[in-house]
């Protein structure tokens, strides 16, 4: 059987709360290299500095979902209920449209997901998505999590929210947009 016809392993996911140094610093560097080309595609800043991500990948308030392929981790997801540790987001807004889930601290946001080349179509991030879903509906939680526009434009909305919609439970939707606009001097 050739390895193209080979079904591929399922994808192992563990949840750690706090990764080593050497490991936080080779994510720090496939972080880069994925969401990369953002930082001119997209007006607000979607990549964390290299001391936000490393405090992240320590912060025991920040569940790290990691994907195996044997013993070399291929994926990460990061996923928190402490919403404090999301500078760009409102704990309020969350607190004030979802109450219940609050009163019981099940509101998480998901901070990013990446997957290392060579794995990307093996299924990798929707183990992790999968797991992080078995969560919410276990809990009766809400999640929430931004993606800018070239991204969304791109698919990747429509395809997080297809591959949720297997779950009647689940009610995937939009929440809030943010639009930047620009005054551009031009001669005419």
């Amino acid at each position: 059987m050739s390895a193209e016809a080979r079904p591929a392993a399922p994808v192992r996911v563990t949840v750690a709360t706090d990764l080593d140094a050497a490991t936080s610093a080779r994510y720090y560097e496939l972080y880069r290299e994925t969401f990369g080309e953002l930082e001119h595609r997209a007006v607000a800043r979607q990549l964390l500095h290299e001391s936000e991500f490393l405090e992240e990948m320590h912060d025991p308030r920040v569940s790290k979902y990691l994907a195996w392929d044997g013993d070399q981790v291929i994926g990460l997801t990061t996923l928190t209920r402490h919403l404090e540790t999301v500078p760009w987001i409102s704990p309020g807004y969350f607190a004030h449209h979802y109450p219940e889930q609050s009163a019981r601290d099940a509101v998480y946001y998901l901070g990013f997901t990446l997957v290392r080349p060579g794995h990307r179509q093996q299924r990798v991030f929707g183990a992790m998505i999968a797991a992080v879903t078995d969560l919410i509906l276990a809990e009766r939680a809400v999640c929430a999590w931004d993606i800018c526009l070239y991204n969304d434009e791109l698919g990747l909305g429509a395809g997080i929210q297809q591959m949720l919609s297997v779950h009647a439970a689940l009610d995937v939707h939009p929440i809030d947009r943010q639009t930047y606009y620009a005054a551009e001097h031009v001669v005419r």
